[in-house]
Order: C-alpha cells, then sequence, then structure tokens
C-alpha cells in the first residue's frame, strides 16, 4: 500500500510497512521544523483529524488549515475567520490533530478537517440553543456540532451564536 505525503508543494508516496500508524510515518518524514505535513484525511473521528502538532497559538493553526486539502480548507478558513469576528479575544491552539477555540480560560470549539467534510463541533454542544444537530463519535457526550461539506452550507449567523454561547460556558481546561 501506498500512501501520498504533502509536504508544502511537493507530493511523495511512501510505502507503508505492515501495521506501521500512519501517523508515525507522517511524523518521520516532517524533518524540516515548522513544515505541515497532510495525508489523506479520515473520514470519521479516529482519535485525531490529522498528524497536526499539538501547540497553541495563531500560527500553529493557520498552519493545519493551510494543510487542508479544497474544499475543506475553505470551509476551515471561513469558520476561523467568523470565530475572530465573533469572539474578542480569541485564542488558537492545534489539539489532536485539529483546530481548538476558546475565550478565557478553556477550549470550547473545534474545527476539524475530514474526507469530504469539515466538522465544527463544540465541546458543551448540549447545552447550546438550538442544540447542533450532529453527535460526533469520539467527542464526548455532551459534543455536538455540523458537518460542513461547502462553504456554502455554514450558516454563519448560527454558528456565531453557537460560538458565542460556548464560550460563555467553562470551557475545557477549567480549574475548579
Amino acid at each position: 500500500m501506498t500512501r501520498a505525503i504533502v509536504v508544502g508543494k511537493t507530493t511523495t508516496k511512501v510505502a507503508a510497512k505492515p501495521g506501521a500508524s500512519p501517523v508515525a510515518k507522517v511524523k518521520s518524514k516532517a524533518r524540516e521544523p515548522g513544515k505541515v505535513v497532510a495525508t489523506k484525511l479520515p473520514a470519521a473521528m479516529t482519535g485525531r483529524a490529522s498528524a497536526a502538532k499539538a501547540k497553541d497559538g495563531d500560527e500553529p493553526v493557520f498552519a493545519y488549515i493551510r494543510s487542508l486539502p479544497q474544499p475543506q480548507r475553505g470551509i476551515a478558513e471561513r469558520v476561523d475567520a467568523l470565530a475572530a469576528r465573533t469572539l474578542p479575544g480569541l485564542k488558537r491552539s492545534v489539539k489532536w490533530g485539529m483546530a481548538w477555540y476558546g475565550v478565557g480560560d478553556g477550549w470550547c470549539f473545534s474545527c476539524g478537517g475530514f474526507a469530504g467534510h469539515v466538522k465544527l463541533t463544540f465541546g458543551r454542544g448540549t447545552a447550546l440553543k438550538p442544540v447542533p444537530p450532529v453527535t460526533p463519535i469520539g467527542m464526548g457526550k455532551d459534543s455536538r456540532g455540523v458537518d460542513l461539506e461547502s462553504v456554502e452550507e455554514l450558516d454563519e449567523r448560527q454558528a456565531a451564536s453557537w460560538m458565542k454561547q460556548a464560550t460563555a460556558i467553562p470551557g475545557f481546561g477549567k480549574k475548579k
């Protein structure tokens, strides 16, 4: 089996070792600091959306978004821009292979690219009004979100409302 690995604008086919995880293989190919390596996007949550390294800050999130293929990149760029316009004091991070967003003391929602869609997930989604329609696998029993297959599917007014509501609820990492 071969898998395409993209670094910048270069695509390399790499033979997969039997039993080797795609994440381990990608890590071995990511030799240049600051470079984002993308592989085929997973179809659903499997614990990680991508091999992007966990790191706080704007640039790691921007690099993650740049690593996505179209149309996922365009959708993620629109979600990120909406979050920046909607939430003063927005902070960004890459965690679990996807972009995470928060304000203040925790992380409230994520945006991750998958095969055929982008998943916008709210960690405390069951507390939002209206409750987002999708229950993501592997994200916790209170998580809810939407799967977006195109930029046109993003209801910016509704998503902005959910973002504001989510940041008013103590997010992930809140000290008790």
